[in-house]
């Protein structure tokens, strides 16, 4: 994290947004905590103390800004950039681990002692686990309040809190105002989270994140690889299925002017933390691209393609279980085979639903269901068969990790291990699965085709070679590399309507 006070307070001078998520700024002289782009005017250095994290500002007893709310500002994009324990331990307390399991079940998962956890967490956030979780909940709970019209004691209880007295007493330490104080303030949004018949709770949020975002290739990517059933584009938004820790969801984000708009349907409301935080690593929307366009562009030749497409993301997934076995699935076919390959897994083994708006069917089997499916329901070579139903075992039994918690060698490793899994299936889970910025296909077609239309080594230690500069970035340098290649997951899909309309005229 970024505390080094004469860099911090360059920015807070400059009111740089760049740096909103990097850091948090406690006045001591208000007692209120800001975002380095407050639009107020900056206080006088002397009264400033910089905090690593929201939740260290509140456990120092400030309380978060009204104007520039740093509670909802983007995420930090050291903990998608790292694979050391305490970034692990972030992306894990991000998708409601601490909530559901404890510091106890966090440490389980890191297979660390909950003593070494607590230590190098606090050591670097300046707050324990607990209080990192709690400030998630405290914006959750902001969320809710200020976007819903859910009863309050519903808000207290989807947010993870045990009480309706911690709800309120959390509430007034990090806002400085009461629950019903702050829906006072807000208009919430029309159908808010009413229930939308029996099953369903139905929720509209935004999602911010730092400019510039490239949603060519982001929401291009999604859709053209999308399962029907499980997938769709629909009136500008790219929907899908998810199962939840307790129970399905369906999302539909759709990119807007400065954020994201997202519509989030729930089975149960306490799923809304972890939905926005898979929401949020889909479309790597934590990514500091100002810094990775700037390292892309020191090199020549990539220089011409970031400064055609600024803020390409990495499309990532919502279930890391999920996308390996479909990686699998699309080995040596085309994507929209693959498509059809995963499509009737779905028919036959998903959990069916009753999609709100109507246009998805199931969400995507487990990996006991492809690890155990029929034959006839896996249309492929014997070889490939048995290579889906291996991966599928070893991640049904746990004995792979794919979650963003993963220790990223380890899990190399051990896909490596299994027949039928080479280079391109781990460095495609490391990137859209794992997270890892520097994940690179050097043997993937596009990859290849690309580098050599750039005039650039497509093949063995020479290809190595030239991207090595690329690094810690390699794997949004395939993304800019993909850019260059015309395919149909570089744009979306009105694009590619507009742009064969124009070519048939």
């Amino acid at each position: 994290m970024l505390t080094d006070p004469q860099t911090c307070m360059t920015a807070v001078r400059s009111r740089d947004a760049r740096f909103d998520g990097w850091f948090v700024t406690g006045v001591r002289t208000t007692g209120i905590y800001c975002r380095p782009s407050c639009p107020a005017t900056p206080p006088k250095a002397r009264n400033i103390t910089f905090y690593p994290s929201a939740a260290a500002a509140q456990a120092s007893g400030f309380r978060a800004c009204k104007r520039c709310r740093p509670d909802a500002s983007p995420g930090s994009p050291e903990w998608n950039v790292r694979a050391d324990l305490v970034a692990r331990a972030m992306r894990l307390i991000a998708d409601g681990v601490v909530d559901r399991e404890g510091v106890d079940g966090l440490s389980r998962r890191l297979g660390y002692s909950t003593r070494q956890v607590e230590r190098q967490v606090r050591a670097e956030l300046g707050a324990s686990p607990l209080a990192l979780a709690r400030a998630q909940r405290a914006q959750t709970a902001r969320v809710l309040i200020e976007t819903t019209n859910l009863p309050l004691t519903q808000v207290a209880h989807a947010s993870g809190f045990g009480s309706i007295r911690s709800f309120n007493d959390t509430v007034r330490a990090v806002f400085a105002m009461a629950p019903r104080e702050l829906r006072s303030r807000t208009k919430v949004l029309a159908g808010g989270a009413s229930p939308t018949g029996a099953a369903w709770h139905h929720l509209q949020l935004r999602l911010p994140f730092r400019r510039p975002l490239e949603v060519g290739n982001l929401f291009g990517h999604l859709v053209a690889t999308a399962v029907p059933g499980v997938e769709e584009w629909r009136d500008g938004a790219y929907r899908r299925t998810m199962q939840l820790p307790h129970g399905p969801a369906v999302i539909a984000l759709r990119p807007d002017d400065g954020f994201v708009a997202a519509r989030v349907w729930l089975r149960d409301l306490t799923d809304l933390p972890v939905a926005i935080s898979r929401s949020r690593w889909l479309l790597d929307l934590d990514a500091d691209p100002e810094a990775i366009d700037a390292h892309l562009a020191t090199d020549e030749v990539l220089a011409p393609l970031v400064a055609a497409a600024p803020g390409r993301r990495v499309p990532r997934t919502v279930d890391g279980v999920e996308f390996a076995l479909r990686l699998v699935i699309g080995q040596q076919i085309s994507t929209r085979a693959a498509r059809t390959h995963a499509a009737r897994l779905v028919e036959a083994y998903g959990e069916p639903i009753d999609d709100p708006d109507g246009g998805l069917t199931a969400t995507f089997p487990d990996a006991v269901a492809i690890a155990t499916a029929a034959d006839e329901t896996l249309a492929m070579p014997q070889s490939r068969r048995n290579t889906l139903r291996a991966l599928a075992t070893a991640l049904a039994e746990g004995r792979i990790d794919v979650s963003t918690s993963a220790d990223w060698a380890r899990t190399r490793q051990e896909l490596l291990a299994l027949p039928g899994i080479g280079p391109w299936t781990v460095e495609g889970v490391a990137m859209r699965a794992l997270g890892d910025p520097d994940a690179f296909l050097a043997t993937d077609l596009g990859v290849r085709q690309a580098m050599s239309a750039l005039g650039l080594p497509d093949a063995g230690r020479a290809q190595l070679d030239t991207a090595a500069p690329w690094r810690p970035w390699r794997a949004y340098a395939v993304q800019h590399l993909w850019g260059s290649v015309p395919h149909e997951i570089n744009q979306l899909p009105e694009q590619a309507t507009h742009e064969q309309t124009r070519s048939a005229g």
